[in-house]
């Protein structure tokens, strides 16, 4: 029972994780569609839409390569992916730190 759980798990959850995602696409599409105010600062959800956009390329070729379509080093290959991932999601950080110490404190970092 376990097994199959497991075997499961491996083989459909980057699909789901895929359909997870269309969501999130259409949640940032409908963020972006807004009239631009300028008093909203999109640029650290406009970094985030890339890093989740990277996300979808990596689970993609996740899916293509369960299903024996292509054959490449999947730890090398996935681990570019998550790198580049996690330093948007830093940089993305830092950005919004900058913002905010400017806003409210008036000096920069």
């Amino acid at each position: 029972m376990a097994v199959d759980i497991g075997v499961f798990l491996t083989t459909w959850a980057p699909r789901l994780n895929l359909l997870l995602v269309v969501y999130v696409v259409y949640l940032f599409i409908a963020l972006f569609r807004r009239k631009s105010d300028e008093h909203i600062y999109t640029t650290p959800w406009k970094l985030l839409f890339i890093a989740v956009s990277i996300y979808i390329v990596e689970q993609g070729l996740t899916v293509i390569r369960m299903l024996d379509l292509v054959s490449y080093p999947h730890l090398l290959v996935n681990g570019i992916f998550e790198i580049a991932i996690i330093t948007t999601f830093i940089y993305t950080l830092l950005l919004q730190r900058e913002h905010v110490a400017k806003e409210i404190f008036g000096k920069r970092f």
